[in-house]
């Protein structure tokens, strides 16, 4: 393996140094787009029985800003209960902007890494071809070893590239569309918060009148 890599010239340190940083995106996104961590289960019932129960205070509140994504989300709802739809579903669409960053990070670097890799695996053909005819320009085509090595560090620079850039863009792709449906996910829930919470006040009015 290290022949190998030591064939390929010089141009195999950055694309190994893309393949480390894609690895570690990759682990790093996986642990943390996990469901569970994003969007937990029964939350939004949580809320509801602190809400019944007259538990819901700032304390609650900030357990939910820290607690998951979802619950940043909705605690900007609760932050702003008294006010109207529109003040309501403003602090949460900002709420949600930011949460959205936070989960789509590194994979701009990862997209990135995708992109340049079979660029480095190509500059390293070129590279190796013009080896190949200097040489030839030289010393005639005498010389097979000396073909051979230009030959071999074109391949192996590509094909270092391409394994590299395969799995990135298969990673990049599925972890934007998990985005996706984690950011679909978080906005029903906020919806429906909002609809109690809306509900709530509507019928406290109704008792008051």
């Amino acid at each position: 393996m290290l022949e190998i890599v030591k064939s390929g010239g010089w141009l195999m340190i950055p694309i190994i140094l893309c393949s480390i940083i894609a690895l570690a995106i990759i682990g790093e996104r996986i642990w943390a787009l996990q469901k569970r961590r994003i969007c937990p289960k029964h939350l939004l019932a949580q809320i509801w029985n602190w809400i019944k129960n007259n538990e819901l205070d700032t304390a609650k509140i900030k357990q939910l800003q820290s607690g998951s994504p979802l619950g940043r989300i909705l605690a900007a709802g609760l932050l702003n209960r008294g006010h109207d739809r529109a003040i309501m579903k403003e602090a949460i669409e900002e709420t949600g902007r930011q949460v959205v960053i936070d989960m789509e990070r590194f994979l701009n670097t990862l997209g990135t890494i995708s992109l340049i890799t079979p660029l480095l695996g190509l500059l390293g053909t070129v590279i190796g071809m013009i080896k190949v005819f200097t040489a030839i320009t030289v010393q005639g085509v005498g010389d097979a070893n000396q073909l051979a090595g230009g030959i071999s560090e074109a391949l192996i620079t590509t094909a270092a590239g391409l394994a590299i850039a395969i799995p990135s863009l298969m990673c990049y792709r599925y972890f934007q569309r998990k985005v996706d449906e984690l950011v679909i996910s978080m906005e029903q829930e906020s919806l429906k918060l909002v609809e109690v919470l809306l509900g709530m006040r509507e019928q406290d009015l109704a008792e008051a009148e």
